[in-house]
């Protein structure tokens, strides 16, 4: 083989390997921050790639402009550099293109990978909102703003779309940016023709619409386009006049009265502002503005609603607006009874209870009043004022109670009255089967109490029998009746009353140890029934004698010796000693002759007593004297007048 085909063999062999390895050597995956496909409203672009395998000695890159033209001439990255952080494109829009290509130790050079840069900061122009008339309702939402499209022409990047803001105050931005707007930002993004921007809901009061047009690159309008919205979510305050607590006698004429403090209640033809009233269900009675009045009639009970609406729409009549419920409106009840209460007395009196009186009444509407309603008499013929008797009312009836025994004997007319609570009345002098209502007094048996009377003087802490008996008529026995004995005592401090209960025998006889006490007086009660009359029997005058004792320390005084001491007591049994002390007068006295006071004392709080005496006269000596004590009559001490038994005392 001859040398010189070896040579070129081997040469085309290397130019082989060395040119498809020369081609590889380019940037991978070129790309840009944000996307190829991606506008940028700043100039710097961030350019990023790979470098393959082998040496990168230095990086060289250019920007050509959408015609080709170079726009920034070659530039060298001495090193092996693996992005570009700020290619600050030409300030004009438009789509740029970035050329990269990598540079070996050898100085050898690789093709030139390509990216986009598209630029674009051009302000969309201007958008005006589409004006919002009148007053924004609760059943408005959810509610549609109209923004209209950006004027002039579209930046090179188109419109993305736009950003909006509402908000309480004026003057608060779309965007936080003051030129772009990010994508989040961005509310609308279907390009230029999604231009209608729906609210759920916005809160009352008057709000601020801003809006911007979004170009593709995030560049916004310049100047914000704006309107006012006022939203009224609140139903009109309606209140209703007329009305009256309970039952009404008469028609009521209602009065609805609407105000609204945002949108107001202004009348505006039949699609502004109303007030209404409606009636059991009924068509309402409507007018425009804030007031309407309608009237009831009929007796029973009447649901009225009643509501209005405002100049936002809102209504509370309980249907449906724009496909949202309505408020259940305010309602009230009217209560009218124009009817009086049906009313007579019993056909005939109770036997068993002939001073009841009752008359019947009803109303079949609003019922009896049973805080008003009367039951009175007079004598038949007399001309003189009905007198009005106890009365007490139920649902059904009136009730009173005649005190027959309290009138004198004659016959009695009677009158009822009777209210409902509507207030109607009715008046009636009849009994239910057409006859009068009158009565003969006296309408009870009279009975009468025999017992002991008089004055009887008993001695101290001794008591007595006290018997009698009851009869009806003249001489009819009546039996287990119950009969009070009554002991009333006199003066002191003690019980004043004393009352002992029991019942008659088979003969209408009763029976009672009365036990002992003070002075008193006594008498028995036999009270009324429903068909007899009471009875008291008169009275025993029980008078006590006063218990005094009395004693001495010696039964020999010496003259002119030791003083012998007199102590005793006075009984209180069922009264008190007087606070100052019962008074008591010693007395003495010679066998023969008549009692004398030599001195008068007081007693304890217990009725004890206590006086020292001397014998100073000589005449005393082998005299035998008596003492005693003596209780005088004195006010509050409601014993009689009484002495002690005498004790008697020898000087020596």
């Amino acid at each position: 083989m001859k040398p010189g085909k070896l040579a070129i063999g081997a040469l085309l062999a290397l130019l082989l390997v060395v040119a498809p390895a020369r081609a590889a050597f380019q940037p991978l995956d070129p790309r840009v921050d944000g996307g190829e496909e991606s506008w940028h409203a700043e100039r710097s672009f961030a350019v990023r790639w790979d470098n393959p395998p082998g040496t990168v000695a230095a990086v060289h890159y250019r920007l050509l402009d959408s015609s080709g033209q170079v726009a920034i001439a070659p530039t060298t990255l001495a090193w092996p550099a693996t992005a570009i952080q700020h290619l600050a494109v030409p300030p004009a829009p438009g789509i740029y293109t970035a050329e990269v290509w990598l540079e070996d130790a050898d100085g050898g050079e690789g093709p030139a990978a390509r990216v986009m840069l598209r630029f674009d900061d051009s302000p969309p122009g201007q958008v005006h909102p589409q004006p919002v008339s009148g007053w924004i309702g609760r059943t408005a939402f959810p509610y549609t703003l109209h923004l209209g499209h950006p004027a002039g022409p579209a930046p090179l990047s188109g419109i993305r779309g736009y950003a909006a803001s509402i908000a309480p105050t004026p003057g608060v931005a779309p965007c936080a940016g003051p030129y772009t707007c990010s994508a989040a930002e961005t509310d609308l993004n279907g390009g230029i023709a999604a231009d209608a921007l729906t609210v759920a809901d916005l809160p009352e009061g008057t709000n601020y619409f801003r809006a911007v047009a979004v170009s593709g690159s995030g560049a916004r309008s310049s100047i914000a386009g704006s309107t006012v919205l006022r939203v009224d979510k609140t139903d009109p305050v309606t209140r209703l006049s007329g009305l009256t607590e309970g039952w009404s006698s008469q028609p009521l004429t209602l009065r609805a009265s609407s105000t609204d403090a945002a949108s107001g209640m202004t009348p505006a033809g039949d699609s502004g502002p109303f007030t209404a009233i409606r009636v059991d269900g009924g068509s309402p009675a409507i007018a425009a503005g804030d007031t309407v009045t309608a009237t009831v009639i009929a007796s029973g009970v009447h649901t009225i609603a009643y509501y209005g609406r405002d100049a936002a729409g809102n209504v509370a009549d309980g249907g449906v607006s724009n496909g949202t419920p309505n408020h259940t409106p305010a309602r009230a009840l009217v209560r009218i009874d124009r009817v009086v209460p049906l009313l007579a007395f019993a056909g005939a009196q109770d036997p068993r209870d002939p001073e009841r009186i009752e008359a019947r009444a009803s109303d079949a509407l609003s019922g009896l009043d049973r805080s008003r309603g009367s039951i009175a008499i007079r004598r038949v013929g007399s001309g003189e004022r009905f007198e009005a008797l106890p009365t007490q009312l139920s649902a059904e009836a009136l009730h009173a109670r005649w005190d027959s025994e309290a009138y004198p004997p004659g016959e009695y007319e009677f009158r009822a009255i009777a209210y409902d609570l509507a207030g109607n009345s009715t008046l009636t002098l009849g009994r239910g089967n057409g006859s009068p209502m009158r009565l003969h007094n006296p309408l009870k048996v009279a009975t009468t109490l025999i017992a002991s009377s008089g004055e009887r003087t008993v001695l101290y802490g001794r008591g007595m029998s006290f018997s009698g008996r009851l009869v009806a008529g003249r001489r009819a026995a009546l039996a287990g009746m119950p009969v009070q004995v009554v002991e009333r005592f006199e003066g002191g401090t003690g019980p004043q009353q004393r009352v002992s209960t029991l019942r008659t025998g088979a003969k209408g006889d009763f029976s009672v140890r009365l036990r002992p006490g003070p002075s008193r007086e006594v008498f028995a009660l036999a009270a009324p029934t429903a068909t007899l009359r009471a009875a008291r029997s008169k009275p025993l005058r029980l008078a006590v004698r006063s218990g005094v004792r009395i004693g001495v320390s010696s039964a020999v005084a010496k003259v002119g010796g030791r003083p012998i001491v007199f102590r005793g007591k006075v009984g209180a049994a069922g009264a008190a000693i007087p606070a100052d002390g019962k008074i008591v007068q010693l007395q003495f006295r010679l066998p023969g002759l008549p009692w004398s006071e030599f001195r008068s004392v007081r007693t304890d709080g217990r009725g004890r007593f206590r006086y020292a005496y001397r014998f100073a006269d000589d005449d005393s000596r082998g005299a035998r004297f008596q003492f005693r004590a003596f209780a005088p009559h004195q006010a509050e001490w409601p014993y009689e007048p009484a002495s002690s038994r005498p004790i008697t005392v020898t000087g020596t």
